[in-house]
């Protein structure tokens, strides 16, 4: 038996997707169908490509190995059809990017207004994700960079080989955000001990995540009392003093009217870092472009950050 196309179009997707069911969801298969092409894979290779567990599955060393030559066959296959076809997009280059809820409010969309003013060929298509399903589709070549958020100690997104690249773009502090007609608005700072009684607005958690919103590490059970994803919507509705959340500097340019930042006492200093991640070897001019792009938008906050602090 030998390996097919299909068979390594579907070996991306269930790497990237993380389980059988979303592969075949995306791809239109039933899932059956994606089981037989992923054991005639193994078949053909003679080698076992996931690890099996009740959340999904999770690719082996040879996996990951046949994977990679994967990527780089599909990618090849993929840019001869378009040249065949004569799509401009050979000439004037493409560049896929993901990136954390929060880089879309502010980062994300003026990078991309840069990199449209330089670059108006440059033709840019986005994903906003976690962290994890963000990482399985550079790993599964569907992304050419991510934009990714962490906490200390920053380790890898992931522990796979070859390592991902991960260049540090930005570091900013949490803080909490306030109505400046709440309890909480003329004040230097609060405590932990404070804001562990107040209402949170936060949102919702997943497997992948945690809950995003409430300040790490409170004492006791917080007390979430409107959950959303977006983070526009969060800080508008603590301009309408329903709640509180978290945020950091780097949101400044979007925050709504009735939102002070306050820094928390009396807890361990909360750091986080915006990174550009990718896959390691040399990038194409577009996704350089991009790259260039993102790194001059995030100097611009670090210097707003500096400011608000």
């Amino acid at each position: 038996m030998e390996m097919t196309l299909v068979g390594l179009r579907v070996l991306r997707e269930v790497a990237e997707r993380g389980t059988f069911t979303a592969a075949a969801q995306a791809l239109g298969y039933t899932q059956s169908a994606v089981s037989r092409q992923m054991a005639a894979l193994e078949e053909a290779t003679g080698a076992r490509l996931f690890d099996r567990y009740p959340g999904g599955v999770r690719l082996t060393g040879s996996g990951r190995a046949l994977l990679r030559r994967a990527v780089v066959a599909l990618d090849a296959l993929e840019a001869a059809d378009r040249e065949l076809r004569g799509a401009e997009e050979v000439e004037r280059g493409s560049v896929r990017l993901g990136f954390f809820p929060t880089a879309g409010a502010v980062i994300v969309p003026r990078a991309l207004a840069m990199l449209h003013q330089e670059h108006p060929h440059i033709q840019v298509t986005t994903r906003e994700g976690t962290t994890p399903s963000l990482v399985r589709a550079l790993r599964a070549g569907t992304l050419d960079l991510a934009v990714l958020s962490s906490r200390p100690p920053h380790r890898s997104p992931d522990t796979d080989e070859p390592p991902l690249s991960v260049e540090p773009l930005l570091e900013v502090h949490l803080a909490v955000a306030v109505s400046v007609g709440g309890a909480f608005a003329e004040r230097g700072s609060v405590s932990v001990e404070e804001i562990a009684g107040a209402p949170w607005i936060a949102g919702p958690g997943s497997a992948d995540e945690p809950l995003l919103g409430v300040w790490p590490g409170l004492p006791g059970r917080s007390e979430v009392r409107h959950t959303a994803r977006d983070w526009l919507t969060k800080l508008h509705l603590v301009a309408a003093g329903v709640g509180i959340t978290t945020a950091t500097p780097a949101l400044l340019p979007v925050v709504p009217p009735g939102v002070r930042f306050v820094p928390v006492e009396g807890a361990p200093e909360e750091v986080r870092r915006v990174s550009l991640v990718r896959v390691p070897g040399p990038p194409n001019a577009p996704t350089q472009a991009l790259a260039h792009a993102l790194r001059r938008e995030a100097a611009d906050l670090a210097d707003l950050a500096d400011l608000a602090d």
